[in-house]
């Protein structure tokens, strides 16, 4: 894992105190997940190794937790490992016959949040977590989207669950959660989004949008620009 190694290293999830979990695997193909320092530093350590392909999703705010998505010939389940201590032996947290991705702890770690297709087109969906469960997947689940949608995000404070609609529209959730209770509202939408990638957006803490957008291509009917110089003197006459 030198700079000049052409193998590929994404999608990565960055914990809280600053470690990096990736997909890697020799000659270009995304596989296991290691672990390394943000700022590059010492060598990457393996967390998670198998036959299947595996892509991080998200750490937990108190870092004790990684969700990652495990791929097999035809979908993704959602796997869990628990990062304190020295144990980090994956648990299963949804493993079904729908395709589930996207997995996205709340900031009190009560709840995950993720997209599936298990209605037939991709849904964005909430969870209970469990930790000291098998599989870790807690009582109650809460479908957040009305009319499809990906890539679901929370609210630094929990208040609010965005996602991606199929249109492309940002879309915003209130939520009420307790220890035991969980309440979505209605989504509303934001903004319209052109996004792409693995991760195409994040929220910051103050509420900010930082978003991977798709810059279209306007040369082909761009307009030219008219430089005019010394136009005071044009309005002497």
């Amino acid at each position: 894992m030198n700079p000049g190694d052409t193998r590929e290293y994404d999608p990565a999830a960055i914990s809280p105190d600053g470690r990096v979990a990736f997909s890697y695997m020799p000659g270009g193909a995304l596989g296991d997940i290691y672990l390394r320092p943000a700022n590059g530093a010492g060598v990457p350590e393996p967390l998670v190794k198998s036959v299947t392909q595996k892509h991080p999703n998200h750490w937990s705010l108190d870092g004790r937790f990684l969700i990652y998505d495990d791929h097999t010939t035809q979908k993704q389940d959602l796997w869990i490992v628990p990062m304190s201590g020295d144990s980090h032996t994956p648990v299963p947290f949804l493993v079904t016959p729908a395709d589930e991705t996207s997995g996205q702890f709340s900031p009190d770690t009560r709840w995950v949040a993720y997209s599936s297709d298990e209605s037939g087109r991709r849904e964005v969906s909430v969870q209970g977590f469990v930790p000291d469960r098998v599989p870790a997947a807690g009582v109650g689940k809460w479908q957040i989207s009305t009319a499809g949608g990906d890539k679901p995000r929370w609210r630094r404070d929990g208040k609010e669950l965005y996602y991606i609609a199929l249109d492309g529209k940002m879309m915003a959730v209130p939520i009420k959660s307790t220890a035991t209770t969980f309440e979505p509202g209605v989504a509303i939408p934001l903004f319209d989004t052109h996004v792409t990638g693995f991760v195409p957006y994040d929220v910051a803490p103050d509420g900010r949008f930082l978003l991977n957008t798709i810059l279209e291509d306007t040369t082909a009917n761009s307009s030219p620009i008219t430089v005019v110089l010394n136009w005071t003197a044009a309005l002497k006459k």
